[in-house]
């Protein structure tokens, strides 16, 4: 027995263990960069349990597979992927992809070794999640975890990626987005005059900009006394400080109304900062009360508080960017045609206009400052004479 177990070290073989109590197989399968053996191993209660042990971690290493290649999870394969391989996108979608991971993936398949994890476990992963979750939801949990399965391929841990072999399946039906009515926006802004958030909500309903857009908007674009006054939509609060596309990159008339109360909100911000102890930005449009930029959470919030004002709305129903929805709805319903309510809100074309806004919509023919004048009854503006 000592006499095989000498040359199953040196040439490959299968020798018995007596310190474990098992069965070793081993072979070389190449040499290092320094000419030193490759050798893999395979144990066993049983000769042949050890040779089939050894063959699978022989096809493993001619696979391209790393030594922990078999013992890799789920879960490392996800963190990993978190820590390294999210690439260069926004911290807040850094955010959501490690909630969604945290949430839904490693508490249901993290523990399952990744070289053993089989596609109909997958389809039963999503499967169950289809009856709580929508059906967009489910497509970017399917893409987040099949990006951590391609980067682990890409590394040596499994040679393929069994999450692409899945179809996501439908899920549930997602919140839809709706839109003021005419009297509905009207209230919004009667009875939001004394919130802090009535200039923005004003902005936002009169506009069409987005929120991740006036987060970012500062003083310097905003030009109340140009003729006509606008606003410059170039930035939003973005990691790199982009707009969403090169379209949305956009600079927008103002109605008398957004005028105004533009106005109105740079005084009361001035007289804010002189009672600050201290002011974070002075260039910031919509800000904290200390100066600071807000951040969705901070909107969706005083949002909602404002709302509280306003008759008959609910304002959990409701989010800041159902403002924009209603926007497009509002000015579908004046006349406007589709071309120009698409390069207002900062659409490519028409088609993503039509598809996310399509229940908002009305087969018809005018800008969109001039719209939102007559729908809010604001004097028309008298020409300069050239005198």
């Amino acid at each position: 027995m000592t006499e095989n177990k000498r040359r199953a070290r040196g040439e490959g073989g299968v020798y018995w263990d007596d310190a474990r109590q098992r069965w070793i197989a081993q072979k070389t399968v190449g040499y290092d960069g320094r000419g030193k053996r490759i050798v893999r191993k395979g144990t066993g209660t049983s000769r042949t349990a050890a040779l089939r042990a050894l063959d699978k971690r022989v096809k493993a290493y001619q696979a391209g597979l790393t030594v922990r290649s078999e013992h890799y999870t789920v879960r490392q394969a996800v963190e990993d992927w978190l820590d390294h391989g999210q690439g260069d996108i926004d911290e807040s979608t850094q955010k959501r992809n490690r909630i969604m991971c945290e949430t839904h993936i490693v508490p249901k398949v993290g523990g399952r070794k990744l070289q053993q994890l089989r596609p109909d476990e997958i389809d039963a992963w999503l499967k169950q999640l289809s009856e709580i979750l929508a059906s967009s939801y489910l497509a970017r949990l399917h893409g987040v975890l099949s990006s951590a399965v391609r980067r682990a391929m890409r590394r040596g841990f499994v040679d393929r990626n069994v999450v692409d072999l899945c179809d996501v399946p439908r899920g549930q039906e997602g919140r839809r987005s709706k839109s003021l009515t005419m009297e509905q926006a009207r209230a919004v802004i009667a009875n939001t005059t004394e919130d802090p958030l009535h200039c923005y909500i004003v902005i936002s309903l009169l506009t069409g900009a987005r929120t991740e857009e006036l987060r970012a908007l500062r003083w310097e674009n905003v030009h109340l006394d140009a003729e006509p006054p606008h606003v410059e939509v170039w930035r939003s609060v973005r990691r790199t400080g982009d707009t969403k596309t090169k379209k949305s990159r956009r600079t927008l008339a103002l109605s008398g109304l957004a005028t105004e109360r533009l106005r109105e909100h740079r005084t009361r911000q001035a007289a804010a900062r002189l009672r600050a102890e201290s002011w974070a930005d002075p260039g910031l449009v919509f800000a904290t009360s200390t100066g600071t930029q807000m951040d969705a959470a901070n909107v969706r919030r005083d949002f909602r508080r404002a709302l509280r004002s306003v008759p008959g709305l609910t304002p959990q129903d409701w989010t800041p960017r159902e403002l924009r929805h209603s926007f497009v709805s509002l000015l579908s319903a004046s006349g406007l045609g589709i071309e120009d309510i698409a390069g207002l809100v900062g659409h490519q074309g028409t088609r993503v206009t039509e598809q996310v806004y399509r229940h908002e919509l009305r087969p018809i023919i005018q800008t969109g400052a001039t719209a939102m004048d007559t729908l809010f009854e604001w004097p028309v503006r008298e020409k300069k004479s050239d005198g």
